[in-house]
């Protein structure tokens, strides 16, 4: 007991001596010490383009652990495609890929993941080896389940990527499974690892950006709460806010643009014109001719920005094979359906794009349906139907410009119905028309109306302008979606 009593008296007073010697170390060393910590800090300078989302990761990281970071995105301290190409960058990133770092003291490091991680401290890398070990489970997820089929589904729709349906269609449903995975780890969880931002939420947050810029809709997001919760609180914290600024959720899904694809290529050059000369003339422009056929083998075009920023994981897909367009048969329309479309987009629908509907409405090239979903038992939430709407729609990209659509769901969860107007080129069903279009019409019983039935009119008011009895429906208007 008295021996207990003396080991406690004694641990007592180690401990205060302790204290104050730790007192008189900060009072007397804390600006030296200080200055060594900041000094030991990584300082350097990140290489990239902007808006490189690979580059976020190692900004935000920097932001967290207060790394000094300088950022060279623009000329003259770098510009891309010609500063990554130079002998003297090459000698430091061989593959001549961004974001590239140069710390102050020349160490050298590619790859993203490895310069986040090392900007990073040990609160973000994982403070125990359990930790550790799940921030690299996530940041290795977003490298090979969220980029894939992220690049696929969102680089054609900026124009940096031809489109191609199938892959596109796979990419939607790898995308689905894997905010299936994210939205049940998170039921629970603030963060993906611990009780705090660690570089496995900047990683995926950075993976899911261009995602929810672009093509996560509303309709879309909303089987995924606890995922946009999530990303939202992310994206609003001071260290995300300084490098991404703020980010706006995508309203409407964006669909590729083959105008904008088409601006993004290289130009070919024209073939030069064979000049008309003598024999004589000839035989002298010949070498001549030789010499630039030779020195153009020697050249090399510079790829385009949008390729260098590709990995392989990013892989141009090959672009679908061209088909017949399945209206060029028929006489051209006086019905200008784009000009309908701007109509009852921008201005009133029941004074201005009603009126000019009938007004310059062709009956001959065009033709009105109505269609009624066979199976209402099986609707249950009202979410899930309107992703049966827009999950069809999204498959018609094709029809767009010889077709419109206004599809209701009526009623509530578990006593709903679906039901639409269509308007399409001709006076047949335009699905029966090629085999891509087939997927989800059959889902529905399709009757042609009479355009000059009072029946047809009073639908297609209602339908257009979402409001009137629906008195063949019996269920009060639950929400709309159009196909234009």
């Amino acid at each position: 007991m008295i021996t207990m009593l003396l080991e406690s008296t004694l641990q007592q007073h180690a401990h205060v001596l302790f204290l104050r010697h730790n007192e008189v170390i900060r009072q007397s060393c804390a600006p030296a010490i200080l200055l060594s910590l900041v000094l030991k800090m990584a300082a350097g300078t990140l290489y990239t383009y902007a808006e490189n989302w690979r580059a976020f990761k190692a900004q935000i990281a920097a932001q967290y652990s207060g790394a000094r970071l300088k950022v060279a995105s623009t000329s003259p301290a770098f510009s891309f495609g010609q500063t990554n190409r130079s002998p003297a960058f090459l000698s430091n990133f061989p593959l001549g890929k961004v974001p590239a770092y140069q710390g102050d003291d020349g160490f050298c490091l590619f790859e993203s993941n490895a310069i986040a991680h090392y900007l990073s401290n040990d609160a973000l890398r994982g403070s125990t080896p359990q930790a550790a070990a799940q921030v690299l489970q996530w940041v290795s997820f977003a490298d090979s389940e969220i980029i894939p089929p992220a690049s696929a589904w969102v680089f054609p729709t900026l124009g940096i990527m031809q489109f191609n349906k199938q892959a596109t269609e796979q990419a939607k449903e790898e995308v689905k499974r894997v905010l299936a995975v994210l939205n049940q780890h998170l039921n629970t969880r603030t963060f993906l690892v611990g009780e705090r931002v660690s570089l496995a939420d900047i990683t995926v947050v950075c993976s899911l950006l261009w995602l929810y810029k672009q093509v996560l809709e509303p309709s879309f997001r909303q089987p995924y709460p606890n995922v946009t919760r999530w990303f939202v609180t992310c994206v609003n914290q001071p260290q995300f806010k300084a490098v991404l600024g703020e980010v706006k959720l995508c309203e409407k899904m964006a669909q590729f643009d083959a105008k904008k694809f088409a601006e993004l290529q290289p130009k070919k050059e024209a073939p030069a014109k064979k000049e008309k000369a003598g024999k004589e003339g000839g035989k002298q422009q010949q070498p001549q001719q030789q010499e630039k056929k030779e020195k153009k083998k020697e050249e090399k075009k510079p790829a385009p920005a949008a390729e260098e920023e590709m990995d392989e994981c990013e892989a141009a897909l090959a672009a679908e094979p061209k088909t017949k367009d399945p209206f060029a048969h028929l006489p051209k329309s006086s019905f200008v359906m784009d000009e309908f479309k701007r109509k009852y987009s921008n201005e009133d629908t029941l004074s201005v794009a009603l009126p000019y509907f009938w007004d310059n409405f062709d009956r001959e090239g065009f033709s009105i349906w109505y269609a009624e979903y066979k199976f209402p038992e099986e609707l249950t939430m009202a979410f899930m139907s309107c992703n049966l709407i827009t999950g069809m729609f999204q498959r018609l990209d094709k029809l767009r410009k010889n077709a419109f659509a206004s599809v209701i769901l009526f009623g509530a969860n578990n006593d709903s119905c679906i039901s639409g107007i269509w308007v399409f080129r001709g006076q047949d069903l335009a699905f029966t028309l090629s085999d891509d279009w087939q997927i989800d019409y059959e889902s529905y019983t399709w009757r042609k109306l009479d355009v000059d039935s009072d029946e047809c009119k009073t639908m297609v008011k209602e339908y257009f302008a979402w409001e009137g009895d629906f008195k063949h429906v019996g269920k009060p208007f639950n929400q709309g979606k159009i196909f234009k």
